[in-house]
């Protein structure tokens, strides 16, 4: 099972992951109301669907003022936003996600995941984060590195340093990286996550860690102890097939679902 990005974030926050403040909308005007609420005078407006690539096709977008805020929402709530990750058909738009806008040094990437090969829990980081990360892994697949967790030893200290070189930060960096990677891996293991996305994990300019995106794939076999979390399903993002069959307590992933959900394997 899938989560929107702001889903993942309030379970980031839930977990003292530092994220930038932001508010769920149902409605243009709700979307104002969440701005005016956030404060400032830069917001971003990001349309809520189960496919990245939103911010190529539209759906992500930087407002300076109210009436921005409320013509990106208005924009964008109701239609099938296409990406290369949605297929053609595209996914619905229902939830638009206002967020405080932030001042961005380096765009990093992160994420969590169960490599089979090794059968343990391994993160994938590059230095190389943000929209064209899949460009890097095809292109340039020596920028990004992993490291696999011992399921009996946990993440290791060494480990998240490790880590932290290879993005490159520097000292101040490197002691809130572990700390929100530390956090980051209880999560994925409370939550029977079968992935979690950072991208971008942020430096700001103000040099500190901010998870600036969020992505978190449940197993859907582990839904029986996570009924917090399988109350958050959106079902409007599901495959109709898939919607049957579940009604009916029967595993079927089509290959669309199956590629959003999985995108990862191309970096090995």
């Amino acid at each position: 099972m899938n989560l929107h990005e702001y889903q993942s974030k309030q379970l980031f926050a839930d977990y003292g992951i530092p994220v930038p403040r932001g508010i769920p909308a149902e409605s243009a005007g709700a979307a104002v109301k969440a701005a005016e609420e956030i404060g400032g005078d830069l917001w971003v407006v990001k349309a809520q669907v189960h496919a990245g690539g939103r911010g190529k096709a539209g759906g992500v977008k930087l407002a300076r003022t109210l009436e921005e805020v409320r013509e990106y929402a208005d924009a964008m709530l109701g239609i099938q936003l296409v990406t290369h990750q949605s297929g053609p058909e595209g996914l619905p738009v229902n939830v638009v996600y206002v967020e405080e806008g932030s001042e961005i040094d380096r765009e990093l990437y992160l994420s969590m995941l169960v490599d089979r090969e090794v059968g343990r829990i391994s993160f994938i980081a590059s230095a190389a984060g943000g929209m064209d990360i899949e460009k890097v892994a095809a292109e340039t697949p020596e920028q990004i590195f992993s490291v696999a967790i011992a399921p009996d030893a946990g993440l290791q200290d060494y480990q998240a340093r490790q880590l932290a070189f290879g993005l490159e930060l520097d000292k101040k960096q490197m002691r809130q990286f572990g700390d929100l990677i530390k956090k980051l891996y209880q999560l994925y293991l409370d939550s029977d996550a079968s992935l979690i996305e950072v991208n971008p994990l942020i430096t700001t300019k103000a040099g500190d860690i901010l998870a600036l995106d969020g992505k978190i794939n449940i197993d859907g076999s582990a839904l029986f102890r996570q009924p917090e979390i399988a109350a958050l399903r959106d079902t409007s993002q599901e495959d109709e097939a898939e919607r049957d069959a579940a009604e009916h307590d029967l595993n079927y992933v089509s290959l669309n679902s199956f590629y959003r959900m999985t995108r990862w394997p191309q970096f090995w």
